[in-house]
């Protein structure tokens, strides 16, 4: 096991290894046992609050997602045109427009902010484990599962959560910078879009010991499209999709099991996972200070079509969102 960790056996067998998809473990213990039965676990209390506060059990309403811990800026910092004292729909809320209205502080949870700035930077975590209904934890699970689940027998447990935590967190961050403030964002798609630009590096790191590479391309190309168009689903977020791509790309490219033929592709790898790693310290820092201190939708007007069609049931994507 120890050897399988750190590559330390014959390069010919790690090869034979790759083309026949053998791992440094046998099973996907995060994916399995961790996430994906955590996951479910919190689905389900989801919907029996939401079942509780508004006799439906269909799928959670954006003011349960914001009082789980869905991604909501508001909820998190000043936000210009949504301030502490905005009122929203309450929890128990079931008519559209809305009739039982409750303060933001409320609805945020959590011990709210007792008058003062709200500040519950949690919520770039607690994303991660909230879906938007079981159809959504589903399509997720089925990546997590598949995908996701060998890129973790690939890499082992250790490696893998840290790539996980890594674009789920980074994820939310992108998207807490650039999506409409208004709208609650929930789902495991930016750590899933991890794992996925990670098989990403595999494919190219390791084509010519890929079985059909061109044909495994297309399926991948494939599949980031409609991970992508998922992304404009409500409660979905493209740019937790695309942060956690981006981040999955640098923190596999620092601990993905790459194999080396020859001494001048080790010196490549090397040099790449050199510069990954301030690249990686870089955006968080970057991106979160830019979160706390500056209006990023002023900056870039035209980034909420990345996960926004618009039309006139939101206002054709203007406003917050809400």
């Amino acid at each position: 096991m120890f050897q399988r960790y750190f590559g330390l056996y014959p390069i010919a067998q790690r090869i034979e290894d790759k083309k026949r998809g053998v791992g440094v473990q046998r099973y996907p213990i995060a994916c399995a046992l961790g996430a994906s039965a955590t996951m479910l676990g919190i689905l389900i209390y989801e919907l029996v609050l939401n079942n509780k506060a508004q006799g439906t059990r269909s799928r959670p309403s954006s003011s349960a997602l914001i009082t789980l811990g869905a991604r909501f800026p508001p909820c998190m910092k000043n936000v210009t045109d949504f301030p502490p004292t905005t009122i929203v729909a309450c929890l128990n809320n079931t008519a559209n427009p809305v009739t039982e209205k409750c303060s933001l502080e409320d609805v945020c949870a959590f011990g709210g902010w007792q008058g003062e700035t709200p500040d519950q930077s949690f919520r770039f975590v607690t994303p991660i484990f909230l879906h938007a209904g079981l159809i959504h934890y589903l399509l997720n699970m089925l990546a997590q599962l598949t995908l996701s689940a060998q890129v973790e027998r690939e890499m082992g447990t250790l490696p893998f959560l840290v790539l996980y935590t890594a674009a789920g967190i980074f994820g939310n961050i992108l998207g807490g910078n650039f999506a409409l403030v208004g709208s609650p964002s929930v789902g495991a798609s930016g750590a899933i879009f991890g794992t996925v630009a990670v098989a990403w590096v595999d494919l190219f790191a390791h084509w010519r010991y890929q079985y059909q590479p061109a044909k495994k391309l297309v399926f991948m190309i494939i599949e980031l499209i409609i991970g992508i168009a998922i992304g404009f689903i409500p409660y979905v977020d493209n740019f937790a999709h695309l942060g956690g791509l981006l981040m999955g790309l640098l923190v596999g490219m620092a601990l993905y099991p790459i194999i080396s033929p020859s001494t001048r592709h080790r010196s490549i790898v090397i040099a790449l996972r050199i510069l990954s790693l301030p690249l990686i310290v870089a955006l968080f820092i970057v991106l979160i200070r830019n979160f706390y201190t500056t209006d990023p939708n002023q900056a870039c007007s035209w980034c909420r079509y990345l996960s926004c069609i618009p039309s006139s049931l939101n206002n054709h994507c203007k406003g917050t969102g809400e």
